[in-house]
């Protein structure tokens, strides 16, 4: 998901760095006005999440939100709760309190993974995309690619019958692919989350054609892969 951070200097500085620890997430801006936020979602659709620290605005936060054109998904920041109840009212993410800890900031990331891949399959599921081999563009559909695996400086993308190379990088391919439909298991693996047939203690099994594939899980990318499924556990 691509992110921006509107927040004082202390806090902005340490989500950065929680921002950074997180594979979920890709960070575009940083600002500390509410003028800079609402020019930069006016130039770019393409933000799914604002961290809002309400403390900096020069208007009622409720107010400023209801004058974004784009509404992005939204986390907001406060060192007070009182503004909580009016915060949820609009729908948004969730509400840290100051000072923000990171095991309360992957709780917020998971919440905000969950809205953003529901609104990813309603809006993505018929979406397409080209893949140039030779001189031709081939056009495949997100939800027929089973997984895309990293090759150096390339990546493979493969479906049902055919596998296609092309010159990108995982973390420029995960930015671009839906995350209610795809999500990174391992720093060579991205895997369509509908095809996974069963989890396992470092590894998944995928529906590959009619075969079963095997496939590692990286330790750091277990947790959000375990957030992203329903789970059902006594």
């Amino acid at each position: 998901m691509n992110c921006i951070i509107s927040a004082d200097n202390v806090s902005c500085k340490q989500l950065v760095e929680f921002v950074g620890k997180s594979s979920s997430l890709n960070l575009v801006g940083t600002f500390t006005d509410s003028v800079s936020v609402r020019n930069q979602l006016s130039k770019r659709h393409d933000i799914d999440l604002l961290f809002l620290d309400i403390e900096i605005l020069e208007m009622d936060s409720l107010d400023f939100i209801s004058t974004l054109d784009y509404k992005p998904n939204i986390i907001i920041l406060s060192s007070s709760d009182q503004f909580a109840i009016k915060a949820f009212d609009i729908s948004v993410v969730d509400y840290l309190l100051k000072p923000i800890t990171y095991s309360r900031f992957c709780r917020a990331i998971d919440k905000a993974i969950k809205y953003y891949s529901r609104n990813e399959v309603r809006n993505n599921t018929d979406n397409e995309v080209f893949i140039k081999k030779d001189s031709s563009l081939i056009k495949l559909k997100f939800k027929d690619i089973i997984y895309i695996e990293a090759l150096e400086n390339y990546i493979t993308l493969t479906t049902n019958d055919k596998k296609f190379t092309i010159r990108f990088t995982m973390k420029a391919i995960e930015i671009q692919l839906p995350s209610g439909i795809f999500i990174r298991v391992h720093k060579s693996f991205i895997v369509n989350k509908s095809m996974i047939r069963a989890i396992k203690e470092n590894s998944l099994d995928l529906i590959v054609g009619n075969t079963i594939k095997n496939f590692p899980v990286g330790k750091s990318f277990r947790d959000l892969l375990l957030n992203n499924i329903n789970l059902m556990a006594r």
